[in-house]
């Protein structure tokens, strides 16, 4: 089903209502097993350290599981905070905050001991998943409105140690794009240009501060809704950089109060 411009919504649930209250979800890691152990993991290893930290499957997630995100995704289109940054990005966002609420599928997939260990495998990093206070660490990403797009950036690690992004198709309706270019931090190497749609349950896997990427703007009547994961190798960070984490995310992503009215329960909590 395609989205009019005018329109951010499609039948969702009604607010307040845990997804998985609705349907049964499957059991995460016994669904990210089925699928990772049937791959060549020494080939897709090989394949993520010549192309400089990236990997892109275009059928990765168990079907059941792709119908569960997909459902999810539909039934959170009214709790999508939308934003526009001249020049960079358009479109809509829901944090993990949220998706905490409502969704708790999502947050048992991130945490899939199945889906981390394959991962590890791939970039020989030890992964460890972001703190608590992160609304990045597992988020929704929609393009529901004509010229929705997010511009050229890489995924700037505030961390201490590295932070690898895990993108996961989730609804594709849309003529969207990731453009990306590799290699682009490693002078000895050229430029390797690539584009690729993805499609429901497909993957992208890849070092956040080494992968110049877009996403291309969406068109009339067009939906793309993406969910990512991001794992961290040092879960610290200074706090100049919480600071400047916290804004972006706050003027970019999910706005002042979601970021911020998190900070002030957690306060509340500690005291």
């Amino acid at each position: 089903m395609n989205l009019h411009a005018e329109d951010d919504v499609i039948a969702p649930v009604s607010s307040g209502t845990p997804v998985a209250a609705l349907t049964p979800a499957p059991d995460a890691d016994r669904a990210v097993a089925s699928r990772t152990r049937t791959f060549d993991n020494a080939r897709l290893r090989k394949d993520f350290a010549a192309q400089d930290a990236f990997l892109y499957l275009d059928d990765f997630l168990a079907p059941e599981v792709t119908a569960q995100l997909v459902h999810s995704a539909r039934s959170l289109l009214d709790e999508v905070n939308r934003n526009y940054l001249p020049g960079h990005k358009q479109g809509g966002s829901v944090s993990r905050h949220t998706i905490d609420r409502l969704a708790p599928f999502i947050a048992e997939l991130y945490r899939s001991k199945e889906l981390i260990g394959w991962l590890e495998q791939l970039s020989g990093d030890q992964l460890q998943v972001s703190p608590a206070d992160d609304p990045h660490a597992y988020a929704l990403y929609y393009y529901t409105r004509p010229g929705d797009h997010i511009g050229w950036h890489y995924d700037t690690s505030y961390y201490e140690g590295r932070r690898y992004t895990l993108l996961l198709g989730v609804i594709d309706e849309s003529s969207c794009r990731l453009d990306y270019e590799l290699h682009t931090r490693n002078p000895e190497v050229p430029d390797q240009p690539g584009s690729v749609q993805i499609p429901p349950g497909g993957l992208v896997f890849f070092d956040g501060d080494k992968l110049r990427h877009r996403i291309t703007p969406a068109g009339p009547n067009e939906m793309r809704v993406s969910l990512t994961f991001e794992y961290v190798t040092d879960p610290n960070m200074r706090p100049w950089r919480r600071f400047l984490s916290n804004m972006k995310d706050a003027i970019a992503y999910f706005g002042f109060r979601q970021v911020f009215r998190q900070m002030a329960s957690r306060g509340k909590d500690a005291a």
